[in-house]
């Protein structure tokens, strides 16, 4: 059964580990995620971009995949269905087809707007046991289309919309989406240390986790990084899988072009990635 992901980070942020939110694209993505978590005891966030659950058919089909695959598959640990970067629009119709937490990201809009329209989400969020996040200072790099270079939240904004109930808050300190650039600066721990005071016992959202460097996940994580989210490594493990299985023509042999045994690889190559994240982020065995 899905559930908020607000215990489970909560929790995280009390034991000082993350909780992972590792993007799902479709059904072979999902069983993996869903696998790894359970093998390894972990609890874990499916998160889903508007854009991933537009092209799944719809997140009414999401929420039946899912909800299919953790009957099927025995799940037993904690496990959230999350929209990723939700519009106002996209969070709302998340909710309604059985999202158990949405994102609803309001940077972009002036900032009395993102209050006011993430207070709404809050409202309606809540009264169905259902998770909310919001964002502050957008984060750089492409998310669907959208290419931004990566804000440095502003702390006392940052506190503002963690006093309006919201359940973990996203804050930009030089995370970006995507592959990172060799001209990359790091992230900006001395704004996350002044968010993290400003924000009390919310816990913290690092968007854009592929890519950055194992020292800083710990130290992000020790000051209040409770929710780090994967996506593009996973997708590049598995294209190189999936590249190396034709390359090797294991396709034309027998009946290797069974999408059974061609996404094998792939799908192999992604429980690796996300297992080792978990063990990055200090999940396993916290289910």
């Amino acid at each position: 059964m899905l559930v908020s992901a607000k215990e489970m980070l909560n929790k995280a942020r009390q034991g000082k580990y993350a909780v992972g939110q590792f993007n799902i694209n479709n059904l072979e993505w999902t069983k993996a995620i869903l696998l790894t978590a359970q093998e390894n005891n972990s609890p874990v966030i499916l998160g889903v971009s508007e854009g991933a659950a537009k092209y799944m058919g719809g997140f009414d089909t999401v929420v039946g995949m899912v909800n299919g695959l953790l009957k099927g598959l025995n799940t037993t640990v904690p496990v959230a269905l999350h929209i990723d970067h939700g519009s106002y629009d996209g969070a709302i119709k998340a909710m309604e087809a059985g999202f158990s937490s949405i994102m609803f990201d309001g940077s972009h809009y002036p900032f009395e707007e993102n209050i006011a329209k993430t207070k709404e989400i809050v409202e309606l969020a809540h009264s169905k046991g259902i998770s909310v996040e919001a964002e502050v200072g957008s984060i750089g790099g492409e998310e669907d289309g959208v290419v931004g270079a990566g804000e440095v939240a502003d702390p006392q904004e940052c506190k503002a919309i963690s006093e309006l109930g919201i359940d973990f808050l996203a804050a930009g300190i030089g995370n970006i989406h995507g592959k990172y650039p060799e001209n990359w600066t790091g992230l900006n721990f001395e704004v996350l240390g002044k968010i993290n005071e400003a924000t009390g016992d919310m816990p913290l959202v690092l968007h854009g986790g592929s890519g950055i460097p194992e020292e800083m996940i710990k130290e992000a994580i020790s000051l209040g990084v409770a929710k780090i989210n994967v996506n593009t490594e996973c997708q590049v493990v598995f294209a190189e899988a999936t590249r190396k299985y034709i390359e090797e023509g294991k396709d034309l042999q027998g009946k290797g072009f069974d999408p059974r045994k061609l996404l094998a690889p792939g799908v192999e190559a992604i429980q690796a990635c996300v297992k080792e994240k978990m063990e990055l982020f200090g999940s396993i065995n916290q289910a």
